[in-house]
């Protein structure tokens, strides 16, 4: 579903904070931190959730723990709310 390294990348290649990733998937910091340390493994909902955020940015993920930008997704940060 998605690993460690893939959330690490994606984050930043997207050059998202951890705060900015966890508005975006309204999963906690904390719960994020825990996962990208290999701390400890979040629920499912969570995982599909963090997937979800990476997916509407434009990140892809591909066999074997890769992580790539569709073509054309700029690497910036999202807009505050």
């Amino acid at each position: 579903m998605l690993t460690a390294g893939q959330c690490r990348a994606a984050r930043a290649f997207l050059k998202w904070t951890l705060p900015e990733l966890a508005h975006l998937s309204m999963v906690s910091v904390s719960t994020i931190n825990a996962f990208e340390l290999e701390h400890r493994q979040p629920i499912r909902a969570n995982l599909s959730a963090l997937r979800g955020a990476f997916e509407a940015a434009g990140v892809e993920f591909i066999e074997d723990d890769g992580v790539r930008l569709r073509p054309n997704t700029a690497r910036t940060a999202p807009a505050a709310a």
